[in-house]
């Protein structure tokens, strides 16, 4: 099982971190991997690291992938899921901040145990109107809304990003394609409640610890 996180796929994302939002929409979608042994499931708490001062959330729409695919064309992409989900994308900004800086990889900045936060349940699509981009997302922190997200506003939609990243890796039942955060992201500190919704439905409810 493979978990597959998109980068700068929300122009308002990107420009709060003053990334090139050209760039971004020009070019093919931005990918990368985190292990297994990234997850943290079942509204588990997460532990701050000791190796990063600036640990992020990133709430993100999450698509599971039901079938094993290897070049897919966009046109038949949706046939690929029927399920989403949300999930938080933890990322040590500390650490990718000093790594770009230097022009190195990144893994260790998004890749760590239990980076990347998973909720218990994924609702089929149909139950939510059958269009994956017609969907609304919020993270609160504690009660507090810093994240709102509407899938229609992603540079690279969903069946792209299906189709671009299938042409460099096979895709397998089960993995896990994260599709990118919204604005608003920010620290996390220990005692705080993240508590993320997917059209109403609450998915994810977890501390920081």
């Amino acid at each position: 099982m493979k978990i597959i996180c998109i980068g700068r796929n929300y122009r308002d994302h990107a420009a709060e971190l003053h990334h090139d939002t050209q760039l971004a929409e020009e070019g093919d979608p931005i990918w990368f991997l985190k292990p297994d042994t990234a997850l943290l499931r079942n509204n588990d708490p997460f532990y701050i690291p000791d190796f990063s001062h600036e640990v992020h959330y990133e709430c993100e729409l999450v698509v599971r992938i039901n079938r094993v695919g290897k070049h897919i064309d966009e046109r038949f992409a949706h046939r690929y899921y029927d399920e989403v989900g949300l999930g938080i994308d933890f990322t040590a900004r500390d650490l990718q901040r000093a790594a770009i800086a230097q022009g190195l990889p990144w893994e260790a900045a998004k890749a760590f145990d239990h980076s990347a936060a998973i909720a218990p349940e994924f609702v089929p699509l149909a139950a939510l109107g059958g269009d994956v981009q017609r969907l609304h997302f919020t993270l609160e922190v504690n009660g507090r809304v810093r994240q709102q997200g509407d899938t229609a506003r992603m540079i690279h939609r969903v069946d792209r990003l299906i189709a671009s990243v299938s042409r460099f890796v096979t895709l397998r039942m089960g993995d896990l394609l994260f599709t990118g955060t919204p604005a608003g992201v920010g620290p996390v500190h220990e005692g705080d409640n993240l508590r993320a919704s997917l059209e109403g439905r609450t998915l994810l409810d977890f501390d920081i610890r």
